[in-house]
């Protein structure tokens, strides 16, 4: 065995022959979920990658990862992927390409890009991305550019604006509890997020204390999804009533007894305006409200009241609605009303942001931004490119486009103002991607993006506490760039590569960020492979003080002024309606509400197999999923005359699309669910869903209530 070692072969037992051992890399997941799961990924003699599965000494990966990213090669080694530069020859969208060279195709973009400028001014060029990787060097230094050309301003709101929102302004701060310690509570409630479909280790830490402590799982969601048929109670909301729910089990805590008021007189703003407010908010409100049941209102209100450690897992999905920030904000407060932060394994927890202290300044080039220069939303890309002039913040047209990490002509709302407006001929879009997407599709010039195992960055993990290193684990196609690369060519060919944080590796760039915020270097991560950041208990419970500044818990959110991660520059201010959002927890109507020329309530969930746009090239992704469906209500079905496999018409003022009917009783009647982010061509007309969903600001800071559409339906033909 001595000399196999030494001669670098490992033992095969089927064959009785020595073998080239396969290696291990260690990386981290990319995509834009809040687990960025720990990967050890098998590396082949030949230098491609095997099996992909969870790190099982990162202790909230824990071993586990969803199937998709498990089965990682087929998409890396995917026949259709992107491999060389190309340039559109005909009608944008036709398809008709031609292979040109990396220097033809960045020469090609940067001249666009001048001729841009002198037309109409250095903002008529936008650099759209978002969090297609969720590595830092390759997403963001896109901005770095954008800062050093005074290009337009990208307003990221179409994830996590309402929910961060929503948090921030109870807390104070974007952190919370420790997520692994769902494993020590008595109570797990999962409210807004499919997690056995999205965050599969939320699933493992729960079904931990269950299986230990014998917790209870209680899911709240709007339909029942895979996440409800593992909860000991889950409880079916109509969308956009969260709030309710919140608001009678504190009232249920006010009356029983379960409110901890001393708790709340140390640490609370206002409890007893709170009470009294609540008094009216009984649960036979709620269940008005919600269409649960009085019963299963005061079942949830006398479990949580009654298990000191319960914790609140807070998703994003009941936050993607016209209310969602304060819907949020009210499911954040019973963790308040019931003084669980106190104990382990208790309190409430939706995102670790601000616990990772990243110092960005240079990757980003923060340092030479003009606030002056205007910020586009991201939601509104649709409105921006069809000459919307609040969308364009009464500014210029813009006639220019770099797109990096992200598809808007499959996941951005108003899907055909989002047409019209990347049909257009005096626009030029350069896409850097891994597959011909929908945008690619209408790019002028395409460029062929590297996958995650093929470059260095780092990541962090909204969803848990690590800062992560993702190294190159194998060589990517000779014909195939990073992100990085693109940029820092565009900045030597439009004059600025001499500018701070330009000229740098990805290596360079995580050594440097790294010791900017002080930790260890590359180096020191790389042999560690990831930095726990998680806060000490008391910090992380919040008992010297919740982050505002006279250390309460605000029951009463500032939200014209308060804190936020994601308020808007002061050049654009507070977004929607922020006047009709509550003083204190409450349901209000500034949902989509179904009326009698759209009765039925759409929302937009995430599939299995899928996340967002992504995977949904993958053969097994597919194959999974089926075909693009709709859930309709049995009830609802029956009186429509619709049957399983009927092709129905949804539509609402801004559009309608074709779809298969899905008949079931996993949606309550009068809600209807999409599950998946399909391309638009996989559509019966060839547009999605995306097509039903509005780009109005929600309050108070902007985003896309994509779960919140009032619609109607009827089957096709009628």
């Amino acid at each position: 065995m001595g000399l196999l070692a030494l001669s670098g072969l490992e033992y095969t037992k089927d064959m009785n022959i020595a073998s080239p051992i396969r290696k291990t890399g260690h990386t981290v997941c990319p995509h834009d979920c809040p687990s960025a799961c720990a990967l050890n990924v098998d590396v082949e003699p030949d230098g491609r990658i095997g099996r992909v599965r969870g790190a099982p000494d990162n202790t909230y990966t824990a071993g586990v990862i969803c199937a998709k990213v498990a089965r990682y090669a087929e998409r890396l080694y995917h026949p259709d992927r992107l491999m060389t530069p190309k340039r559109r020859k005909g009608a944008r969208g036709a398809g008709d390409w031609q292979e040109v060279s990396w220097e033809a195709a960045l020469d090609e973009i940067a001249d666009a890009f001048v001729k841009a400028e002198v037309a109409h001014g250095s903002e008529a060029i936008w650099p759209y991305f978002y969090a297609g990787t969720m590595g830092q060097v390759q997403r963001d230094s896109i901005e770095r550019l954008r800062h050093a050309k005074r290009y337009s301003g990208f307003m990221g709101t179409i994830c996590t604006n309402m929910a961060w929102t929503g948090y921030v302004m109870g807390t104070g701060a974007l952190r919370g509890p420790d997520p692994r310690e769902m494993a020590k509570s008595d109570c797990v409630v999962i409210w807004g997020t499919n997690a056995v479909a999205t965050q599969v280790n939320v699933m493992t830490h729960a079904t931990r204390a269950r299986k230990e402590r014998g917790a209870k799982i209680v899911v709240i969601d709007i339909y029942d999804n895979p996440t409800m048929k593992q909860a000991d109670l889950g409880l079916i909301v109509r969308p956009g009533t969260d709030a309710a729910l919140a608001c009678a089990l504190m009232h249920v805590a006010f009356r029983d007894g379960y409110a901890d008021r001393e708790y709340m007189a140390k640490y609370a703003d206002d409890p007893a305006g709170l009470e009294a407010h609540l008094a009216s908010r009984t649960p036979e409100w709620a269940a008005a409200i919600t269409g649960l049941s009085v019963e299963e209102i005061e079942t949830l209100a006398r479990l949580v009241g009654t298990t000191k450690k319960t914790f609140f897992r807070l998703g994003y999905g009941f936050a993607r609605q016209r209310n969602g920030s304060a819907a949020m904000h009210a499911a954040l407060s019973v963790a308040t009303v019931l003084g669980l932060w106190q104990y382990e394994g208790a309190g409430a927890f939706h995102n670790n942001g601000d616990i990772f202290r990243l110092n960005k300044s240079e990757l980003m080039g923060t340092g030479y931004m003009d606030p002056s220069i205007r910020m586009l939303d991201q939601s509104q890309i649709g409105r921006v490119l069809t000459g919307d002039a609040e969308a364009l913040r009464h500014g210029g047209p813009v006639t220019a486009l770099l797109i990096q990490n992200t598809n808007p002509m499959n996941v951005a709302p108003e899907q055909r103002l989002v047409k019209q407006g990347f049909l257009r001929d005096d626009l030029f879009v350069a896409v850097h991607e891994q597959f011909m997407t929908e945008t690619a599709e209408v790019a002028d010039i395409v460029l062929p993006a590297t996958m995650f195992v093929e470059h260095d960055d780092i990541y962090r993990a909204g969803g848990q506490s690590h800062v992560l290193l993702g190294p190159k684990l194998v060589e990517p196609p000779e014909t195939v760039r990073t992100n990085l690369f693109v940029i820092e060519e565009l900045a030597k060919r439009l004059g600025v590569s001499n500018y701070p944080g330009f000229c740098l590796s990805e290596e360079e760039h995580i050594d440097r960020l790294l010791k900017a915020s002080g930790q260890a270097g590359y180096e020191e991560l790389k042999a560690g492979r990831w930095i726990d950041c998680q806060p000490d208990f008391r910090e992380a419970h919040f008992l010297d003080g919740f982050g505002h500044p006279d250390g309460k818990f605000r029951f009463r959110p500032d939200w014209a002024t308060g804190k936020s991660p994601n308020k808007p520059p002061e050049n654009v201010g507070n977004l929607g309606p922020v006047a009709a959002l509550p003083a204190l927890p409450d349901h209000v109507d500034l949902i989509e509400v179904a009326d009698a020329e759209h009765p039925f309530r759409l929302a937009t969930s995430p599939a299995r197999n899928f996340l967002n746009s992504t995977f949904a090239e993958t053969k097994t992704s597919v194959e999974k999923e089926g075909r693009p469906e709709v859930m309709v209500n049995t009830g609802d079905a029956e009186r429509l005359s619709i049957a399983a496999g009927d092709v129905v018409r949804i539509g609402n003022g801004r559009g309608e699309i074709r779809i298969h009917a899905r008949v079931t009783d996993a949606v309550k009647p009068g809600v209807l669910v999409a599950e998946g982010l399909w391309p638009n061509k996989a559509h019966i007309d060839g547009e999605g869903i995306n097509v039903l969903t509005g780009a109005d600001c929600v309050a108070p800071h902007g985003g896309a209530a994509f779960h919140d559409n009032k619609v109607w339906l009827l089957k096709d033909g009628e």
